[in-house]
C-alpha cells in the first residue's frame, strides 16, 4: 500500500522552493548613510589598532634584541679573555664575577620578558585568585630588598595594617617588588622609601613613596613603556631591565586595579595602586 503522504511530497518541495526563492529575490533594505559611516569608522579604528600593535611589536623586538645583546657581548668578551690566558691569576676571580653579574642580568631580563608575555596573553597558568593580605606581601618584598637598601643607606618603612585583596599572589608580589625596587634604585643615597597599605571606602590603597630623583614633568605616563628609563645615562649603573613598571601596569590591569603616579623632579615620586577589597573585586 502506498503511503498517504507520498502525493504531498512534490507539493511540499515546491512550497519550500518557492519560499527560498522569494527570500533570495526579495530586495534588501539599503543601509543608512549613518550606518555606513559607523562601519567605516569601525574599520579605521581596527586598522589603526592593528598598526599600533604592529609598531609596539616591532619596537619591542628591537629593544629586546639590544638588551639581550649587551650582556651577551660582555659575557663573550670576558670569557674569551679568560680562554686566551690573558688574565693574571689574581684577576681571574674578578673576571668571573663580571661574567656572573652579566649572566644574572640576562636571567632577570628573560624572566621579565616571560612575565610580560604571560600578562599579554591574559596571565595564563596563574593560580586562581584568592584573598591575600597585601600588608604581609609588602613586608616580604621589603625583606628581600633590605640588603640593596642597606648598600645605599636607604631607610625602608612599612605602615598600615592587614588589608585583604582578591588576587594572584605571584602577580601581586611582582607589583610590590618592582615598585619598591625602583624606589630604591632611583633614590638618593641616604634617602627613604615609605610603603603603606591603607583602606579607603571602596579601595585598598598601596602607596610607595621615595625621596629619589623624580620624573620630569610630562613623562609620568611614559615610565610604563617597555624599556623606558628616566635616567638613561645611569641605566647600567642602576641596573634593572627597564620592564618593571610595564609589568606593574599589566599586573594591575589584570587585578582591575588603578595606578597613579605623582612626582617632582629632584624631590621624589609617589606611586599609588588602588585594589578592590577582598570579596568586592570584578569577576
Amino acid at each position: 500500500m502506498s503511503s498517504p503522504m507520498k502525493p504531498l511530497l512534490p507539493l511540499a518541495v515546491g512550497l519550500a522552493l518557492g519560499v527560498w526563492l522569494a527570500r533570495r529575490t526579495r530586495p534588501q533594505p539599503q543601509e543608512s548613510p549613518n550606518r555606513q559611516a559607523q562601519l567605516q569608522q569601525q574599520i579605521r579604528q581596527l586598522k589603526e589598532g592593528y598598526e599600533k600593535q604592529d609598531r609596539i611589536r616591532r619596537d619591542f623586538t628591537a629593544n629586546v634584541s639590544h638588551e639581550l645583546k649587551t650582556p651577551l657581548t660582555s659575557i663573550s668578551g670576558y670569557a674569551e679573555i679568560l680562554r686566551e690566558g690573558m688574565v693574571k691569576s689574581e684577576d681571574v676571580g674578578r673576571f668571573a664575577g663580571k661574567i656572573y653579574e652579566e649572566a644574572q642580568r640576562l636571567i632577570a631580563l628573560v624572566e621579565d620578558i616571560l612575565n610580560l608575555s604571560h600578562l599579554d596573553e591574559g596571565a595564563p597558568g596563574q593560580e586562581r585568585r584568592c584573598g591575600i593580605d597585601l600588608y604581609a606581601l609588602c613586608a616580604r618584598a621589603l625583606t628581600r630588598l633590605e640588603e640593596a637598601a642597606r648598600q645605599r643607606k636607604i631607610t625602608l618603612t612599612l605602615t598600615g595594617a592587614c588589608q585583604r585583596v582578591d588576587g594572584a599572589e605571584k602577580l601581586l608580589e611582582e607589583i610590590l617588588f618592582n615598585l619598591c625596587d625602583n624606589a630604591i634604585k632611583y633614590n638618593k643615597e641616604g634617602g627613604r622609601v615609605e610603603v603603606s597599605v591603607t583602606r579607603e571606602p571602596q579601595w585598598v590603597v598601596l602607596t610607595v613613596q621615595d625621596t629619589g630623583i623624580g620624573i620630569p614633568s610630562g613623562e609620568t605616563d611614559r615610565v610604563f613603556e617597555r624599556f623606558y628609563r628616566v635616567d638613561k645615562s645611569h641605566s647600567k649603573e642602576i641596573g634593572g631591565t627597564g620592564l618593571g613598571l610595564s609589568i606593574v601596569k599589566h599586573a594591575a590591569a589584570y587585578h582591575d586595579a588603578k595606578v597613579h603616579i605623582d612626582s617632582q623632579l629632584g624631590r621624589g615620586t609617589r606611586v599609588q595602586v588602588r585594589f578592590h577589597p577582598s570579596g568586592e573585586g570584578q569577576p
